[in-house]
Parts: structure tokens; sequence; C-alpha cells
């Protein structure tokens, strides 16, 4: 019986086994054919397996290539592949920006406003930021006149920041007969004609032996002449003396030229460039001598330029010395002092220009703004064997250019770079015309602070109380605003003169050469504040 209920019972349990068999596989068989396509569809054995492959991988290489270089060592801490990914190739369209910005302008007027002979002017002020513009506008900052503008230009109403490179009145220091007949320890004697013909025979009578040229108020047939060779009723030449005993230089007689910059009228400032003198050598030894052979005693156009001196070529092309330093070391050579030379030069242009300033104030009171003007000229003068030097005439538009002589270039362009940074033309402030900047940055550039002067003297008594004694005109309590305005403009001036020497006010070292209670009061007034600044800055000496 145990046998059969225990053979029962497994064959119940068999039937009851596969009765739950069979209720599993019954639903199960769809999902199972499902899976197994699947599998094929990514099996490797199969052809749609292997493309799918073949396809997933090379897509997540491309991807993994185009990741940013730090990307994948930040997620991976792995090294980036050093291969870039290929970049489609795109065609760019440049769209050209044009700049509006301003900048200041300028206009030229003579007769020939565009040539060559104002090559160099046009350059220094393209490098400046100053761009050209036409003359029929009043919106302009700075007129360079070649000519004389005052006779045919209307320029008495000028703008306050407008500036033009001449004074009304220049012509009193530049005019070749009014310098000659001025009378001045520099100047050899001369005789206007015919007015002062008696004058000169007295003169000649009195001297036999001096020597006289007839020159002609335009530089022109310069010649010596016997006295019976001079026509003595042409208006418009004068009778000099003739230095008949020059310095010469490996035999060649020479003249300097001395660029000059006035910056102020009334007070009176006056500049000249020290970075080098213009030397001009006659083409024809000097002797022996003849008058009728001018080349030997006048200089002419074909002048003969430093570097063919013999005794200066090596100076000014083997060590790269200027004309003045080559002169220097040729004087210098010879036992001689070349200092003795240039001290007279800068006191005959100083006494000239304060011998004149007097009519050029005049004229100046015609205008809106006497601040309007400045003016650059060039003196020229000769030196004789002992070392005397005569101021013979002043060029009121100088030569410069250099089309002549090339290494003139140089000279003419830091010429005027340093006359243009002098008189405010040049800035480093990004500016759209010379119109006065906002208070902060007029204030950057000049302060109370950098005109202040006597801080002891103004602090004290009577000072304190009064600005009537003339010790306390300086005293910044006492300046009115056209002091202010001055002594601002000459603070600026030096602070830009470059290579530009200040000879008026006149340095501490000749104070002696000039007679400081026969200046104006405007004059003494000036002179007055660099010295004083010269107490506490030696650069204001």
């Amino acid at each position: 019986m145990t046998e059969k209920r225990k053979e029962v019972t497994k064959k119940a349990d068999d039937h009851r086994s596969n009765t739950e068999d069979g209720i599993k596989t019954r639903p199960s068989k769809p999902i199972k054919r499902i899976d197994e396509d699947r599998g094929s569809f990514f099996d490797l054995r199969t052809t749609t397996g292997q493309i799918l492959f073949i396809t997933v991988t090379v897509t997540a290489v491309t991807l993994v290539q185009c990741l940013p270089k730090d990307a994948l060592k930040a997620l991976l801490n792995l090294q980036a592949p050093s291969a870039q990914c290929p970049q489609p190739e795109v065609q760019f369209v440049e769209r050209q920006i044009v700049s509006h910005e301003t900048r200041p302008k300028y206009w030229v007027f003579g007769r020939n406003p565009a040539g060559g002979h104002l090559l160099h002017v046009h350059n220094v002020l393209q490098r400046l930021g100053v761009d050209q513009t036409s003359n029929d506008t009043t919106d302009w900052d700075l007129l360079w006149a070649h000519d004389y503008p005052f006779r045919k230009v209307n320029l008495q109403r000028m703008k306050r920041h407008q500036l033009v490179n001449h004074f009304p009145g220049s012509g009193y220091i530049t005019n070749k007969v009014d310098l000659s007949i001025t009378k001045l320890e520099y100047i050899p004697a001369a005789f206007k004609l015919p007015a002062e013909s008696t004058r000169f025979r007295e003169y000649a009578a009195a001297n036999p032996d001096k020597k006289f040229v007839q020159k002609n108020n335009q530089h022109r047939h310069i010649q010596i002449k016997g006295i019976d060779e001079i026509d003595f009723s042409s208006n418009d030449t004068f009778i000099q003396e003739f230095i008949d005993d020059p310095l010469l230089v490996d035999g060649y007689k020479f003249d300097i030229g001395v660029y000059t910059v006035i910056t102020s009228i009334d007070p009176l400032r006056v500049y000249v460039y020290k970075g080098d003198i213009l030397f001009r050598y006659c083409p024809v030894p000097y002797y022996p001598f003849n008058a009728s052979d001018v080349d030997k005693y006048i200089v002419g156009d074909d002048y003969l330029p430093t570097w063919e001196v013999p005794s200066l070529k090596q100076y000014y092309t083997k060590y790269g010395f200027g004309m003045k330093d080559s002169f220097d070391g040729y004087v210098r050579s010879m036992g001689r002092d070349p200092s003795t030379i240039w001290v007279q030069v800068e006191d005959a242009i100083r006494l000239l220009i304060l011998k004149k300033e007097s009519l050029l104030v005049g004229l100046l009171s015609r205008y809106a703004h006497k601040r309007n003007f400045f003016e650059m000229m060039r003196f020229d003068l000769v030196v004789d064997n002992k070392l005397k030097v005569y101021l013979m005439e002043a060029n009121m538009s100088p030569n410069l250019s250099s089309a002549h002589f090339k290494p003139n270039r140089l000279l003419y362009e830091q010429v005027i770079y340093n006359l243009f940074q002098l008189v405010g033309v040049g800035s480093s402030i990004r500016r759209d015309s010379f119109h006065k900047q906002p208070p902060d940055t007029e204030a950057m550039l000049t302060s109370l602070k950098n005109l202040a002067t006597a801080a002891n003297q103004c602090s004290e008594l009577p000072c304190t109380e009064s600005c009537a004694p003339v010790e306390c005109q300086l005293c910044s309590t006492c300046l009115e605003e056209n002091d202010l305005d001055d002594l601002q403009r000459a603070y600026r001036e030096h602070m830009n003169r470059g290579d530009m020497k200040r000879i008026f006010p006149v340095p501490k070292n000749d104070q002696a050469r000039v007679i400081y209670e026969l200046l104006s009061a405007k004059n003494q007034f000036m002179s007055k504040w660099f010295e004083e600044k010269c107490k506490t800055d030696q650069s204001y000496c």
C-alpha cells in the first residue's frame, strides 16, 4: 500500500508539475521569438549586426575626437588625443568698419600749398594726428602759412583755439632792410637807400679800408661794390658793411642758421632749436679772394654741405654727429672754444626780438585773441676770425625742403616736430580739435600747484593781506585770469620743450645780458616766475 501510495503521489506531482510548466510555456513562446530576433540584430555573426557595430564604433570615435581638448581629460583623466577634429570649410565675409573719429584739422596758405617745399610739414602733422582740410572752411585748428597771410586772409576774429604760424607784424623782424638798419652791436653797419645816402658816404670816407655790399630786400644780386658802382636811387636796397675776415673751415666761408620760435608776445617767450644748427659753406674757397666771384663769400642754393667739408666729414659721417657738433669738434681741435660763438648767437637773437616786440604788441591789439599766434623763423649769422658773431638776416618762412640735400630731411622734420610739441599742436591726449579739454583733463595737464611759487613769501605778511606789493604778484591768491593763462602756457611749453632751449625769459646764466628794469611789466612778471621756479627746480634755470 505504501509503495502504491507513493507511486500515486509521484504521478500526481508529475501531473501537477507538467500542468504548471504548461501554463508557463504557453504564453512565453512569442516573447522568446522577439528576444531571439533582437539578439540576432546585434549578433556579429549576422550581416546586420556587423554593419550596426561598425557604424556605432565610427560614430563614437568621431564624437570623442570632436570633444574639447580638456573635456575628455576632465571626464576620464586621460590625455586628449593630438589629432584635431576636422573643421568644415566656412567662407567668412569680412565687414569693413569705417571709423568716423574726427581729428584736428589744418590748412595751408601760400602760392603753392601742395608744393614739395612743404612735404615735411605735411609729414609731421599727419604723424601727430592732424588732418589737412581745404581753405574754404572756418572749421580748422591750424593755419600753416608759407606766405605772410594777414594781408589776404581775415584773421582778426579767429576762435580762441585756432593757431597761425605767424605773428601779425613779423616783418618787422624778417624784413631785410628793417633788420639791417636796426642799431644793435651784432648787426654790421647798414644804410637804407636812398634816404641814408649821405650818412653812408660819410661812414665810407671815415673807414676807407672797409668793403660794402649792396643788398636787395628779396636777397638777390648781392655783391661787393665800390662806391662808384652803387645805385643810390634804388628804393628796395641797402648798403651794408662786409665782414672781410671770416672764420674759415678748410678754407671755406660759412653761415649758420638757427631755428628760433616765438611762442608769445607780451609777455615774450623765445626758444631756439638746440638739436642742431644748419651750416652752409660756400662752394669755392675764400682765398685767393676775388670780389667778382660771389661763390667765394655768398652762400647760395648750391652750397657746400657739412658732409662734403673734409675736416667735418669724419664727425658727421663716421661718428654720427650733427652739423653743430661736427663744427664744434673742429673748432676745439684748433684749440678754440666754440661756446664763445653760441653765447653771442643767443644774445643777438634775443636782443633783436626784444627790440622789435613793442611793434608787434601794437598790431596784436587788433585781433580778438593775442594767443592765436606763434612764429618759427631762421636767423642767419656769420662769424669772423676773432669768433665775433654778426646777425645778417631772419627768414620768415625758412626753407624746409630736403629736395636738394636729402640728408637735411632729418633736421627739418625734427625742427618741425619740436616746434609743434612746444606750441601744443602735438599732444599725447586724444582730441578732435585744439579746443580746451574737459576740466578734469585740463587739471591733469596743468593745475594750480604746478604754477604756484614763493611758498614762504606768499604765506607771510604783507602778502597774506594785500596783493599790492610787487613781491606778492606771483602769489596764487593774487593771480588774475590772464596771469593764470600766461603761466599755464609757459608751464606747458617748459614741459614739452624737447630740444628747444628757452632764451627769453633769460636763463639764469645770461641774466646779466638783459637789463631787468627796462623790460615791460608783463616781461618782468614772466621773468620773475621763471626765476622763482628755478629756485626749486633747476630745469627752469
